[in-house]
C-alpha cells in the first residue's frame, strides 16, 4: 500500500469513528415528584429565594465575612476538596487521551554472526509504530462521558464542602457570640449575688440576719460563680474550633461590637430550584450520569473492537544511512472480539445496570432529603422567632419581679428571700433568651445551607472553575 493510500484509509476510518453511534442509553434526568411549595412554608412568591443572596451580604457582620473568606481560602476541608477536583480533572484528561492514536518509537543495535567462520554483522534498527482504536460503538465516548461526569461530581462535592464550611464557621461564630453574652450575664449575676451575700453576712455578724439567709445567699453565689469558668472553657473550645476550620493554630477570635442582625425575611422559593442549586443533589445527578455512561461501556463490550495499527522504520548496517535509505512501512487493521466468555460480559452489563439503579435511588434520596431539610429549616425559623418573643417576655417579667421584690424588701413588707428567689429565676431565663437569639441566627444559616446557598454569586465573585469541553460526538443530556 502506498503512503497516499494509507493516508486516505486513515482519514476514512477517522471519519467513520466520528460518525459512529454510541450504544447504550442516553442520559435523561429521572422524574422525582416535587411539591408546589415546601412543607411548613407559605406559598412561594415566584422563584425568589433566600439562597439567591450572596453569603457575604446575608449577615451584616464584617468580622464574620472575614472569617468565612479565610476559611474558604485556607481551610483544610476547602484545600482537600480542591485537590480532589484536580485529581478528577487529571483522570478526565487521561480518558480523553483515548480519542487519539498511541505512538511509540523503538531503536536497537544488533551485532550478529550467521556463520561461525564469517565476520560479525551490525544492524541498526529504528521503528515508529502507532495503534488507534476506532470507536465504532461509542465505548471510548461513553468512558469519556463517565469520566467527565465524575469530574463534575467532584466539583459539586467541592461546592458542597464550601457550603458546609461556610455554615460551620457561621454557626460556631454565633455560638461564640452567645457564649460571650452568657459570660456577661453570669458575671453580672455573680456581682448581684455577691452584694446579697455581703449584705447578709454583715447583718449576720451584727445579729440582724439568720444563718439560713446567709447560707442560701452563699449557695446562690457559688452556683453562679461555678458557671463562669465553665463558660470561659467553652469559649476557648469554640475559638479553637473556628481556628481549625480556618486552618490556623489556636488564637483569639475577634468579635463584632454590635449584635449580628437577622437577614431580611426572604421566601424560600420554589422546590424545583433545589435540583439546580444544591451541590449534593447536583453531585448525585453527575454520579448518575457517570453510571448511565458505564452501562453504555458495558454494552459496547458485546461488540468487537477495531484497531488501526502501523509501523514505520528501517534496518541498516550503517547508522548514517538509517534515516536516508530503505524506508519500510506497514499499516493494517485488526478486529478483536470474544466468542465465548462464560457469560462474563452479560454479568458485567447487568452489574453496570445495577450500579445505575443504585445511583438513581441515591439521586432520588438526595432530592427528597433536600426537601425535608428545607422544610425543617423553614419551620425552625418560624418557631424560634416565637420562642424568642416568649423568652423576652419571661425575662421582662422576672426583671420586674426583682424590682418589685426589692422595693417590698426596702419598705419592710417582705423578707429578702423574695429578692433572692426572683434573682435566681432571672439568671437562667436570661441565658435562655441569649440561646434563643443564637438559635434564630443558626436557623437562618441552616435554611441557607438547605436551600443550596448563593453559589451563583459566589462563583461570580471568585475565579471561574475550569471545565473541559464535552466531546463533540457525546450524546446530549
Amino acid at each position: 500500500m502506498s503512503p497516499r493510500a494509507a493516508s486516505r484509509v486513515a482519514a476514512l476510518l477517522a471519519a467513520v469513528q466520528l460518525t459512529a453511534c454510541a450504544v447504550g442509553p442516553n442520559y435523561k434526568r429521572p422524574s422525582v415528584p416535587q411539591p408546589a411549595t415546601f412543607y411548613g412554608a407559605l406559598p412561594p412568591e415566584g422563584a425568589r429565594s433566600l439562597a439567591d443572596l450572596p453569603w457575604w451580604t446575608l449577615f451584616d457582620d464584617p468580622v464574620l465575612n472575614g472569617l468565612v473568606d479565610e476559611a474558604l481560602r485556607n481551610g483544610f476541608d476547602a484545600r482537600l476538596a480542591a485537590a480532589r477536583v484536580e485529581e478528577a480533572r487529571a483522570v478526565y484528561g487521561v480518558a480523553r487521551g483515548a480519542y487519539y492514536p498511541t505512538v511509540g518509537a523503538q531503536g536497537a543495535l544488533v551485532r550478529q554472526r550467521t556463520d561461525s567462520a564469517g565476520p560479525a554483522e551490525t544492524k541498526w534498527t529504528a521503528q515508529v509504530g502507532f495503534s488507534w482504536e476506532l470507536d465504532l460503538w461509542g465505548r471510548i465516548r461513553r468512558l469519556n462521558e463517565s469520566a467527565r461526569a465524575q469530574y463534575l461530581s467532584s466539583e459539586e462535592a467541592r461546592r458542597g464542602v464550601l457550603l458546609t464550611l461556610l455554615s460551620d464557621v457561621a454557626t460556631a461564630y454565633f455560638e461564640l457570640r452567645e457564649l460571650d453574652e452568657e459570660l456577661e450575664i453570669a458575671r453580672r449575676t455573680r456581682a448581684a449575688f455577691q452584694d446579697t451575700y455581703d449584705l447578709f453576712d454583715r447583718r449576720l455578724q451584727g445579729g440582724a440576719a439568720s444563718a439560713l439567709e446567709t447560707s442560701r445567699a452563699e449557695a446562690s453565689l457559688g452556683q453562679v460563680s461555678a458557671q463562669i469558668p465553665e463558660i470561659e472553657r467553652e469559649i476557648v473550645a469554640r475559638e479553637n474550633e473556628i481556628n481549625l476550620l480556618l486552618g490556623r493554630p489556636p488564637q483569639p477570635i475577634p468579635r463584632s461590637g454590635a449584635p449580628t442582625p437577622l437577614p431580611p425575611d426572604v421566601p424560600a422559593g420554589l422546590p424545583s430550584a433545589l435540583l439546580e442549586r444544591r451541590p449534593d443533589v447536583r453531585q448525585a445527578e453527575e454520579l448518575l450520569v457517570a453510571a448511565n455512561a458505564e452501562v453504555g461501556v458495558a454494552k459496547a463490550s458485546f461488540f468487537p473492537t477495531l484497531s488501526l495499527t502501523g509501523l514505520f522504520g528501517n534496518v541498516s548496517p550503517e547508522l548514517g544511512q538509517l534515516f536516508s535509505k530503505g524506508k519500510t512501512f506497514s499499516i493494517g487493521g485488526s478486529l478483536l472480539g470474544g466468542l465465548f466468555t462464560g457469560g462474563a460480559r452479560r454479568r458485567q452489563y447487568e452489574a453496570a445496570k445495577a450500579r445505575w439503579e443504585q445511583a438513581r435511588i441515591r439521586y432520588e434520596q438526595a432530592v427528597t432529603q433536600s426537601l425535608a431539610e428545607t422544610s425543617n429549616a423553614l419551620v425552625a425559623r418560624g418557631a424560634l422567632s416565637e420562642v424568642e418573643v416568649q423568652r423576652e417576655r419571661t425575662v421582662r417579667a422576672y426583671r420586674e419581679a426583682v424590682r418589685l421584690s426589692t422595693l417590698r424588701y426596702r419598705s419592710g413588707l417582705s423578707a429578702y428571700f423574695e429578692v433572692l428567689e426572683a434573682q435566681q429565676q432571672l439568671f437562667p431565663s436570661e441565658l435562655s433568651l441569649a440561646q434563643a437569639r443564637r438559635d434564630r441566627l443558626v436557623a437562618v444559616v441552616d435554611l441557607y445551607r438547605a436551600l443550596g446557598g448563593g453559589w451563583q454569586a459566589e462563583e461570580a465573585r471568585r475565579v471561574p472553575r475550569p471545565v473541559f469541553p464535552a466531546p463533540v460526538s457525546s450524546p446530549a443530556r
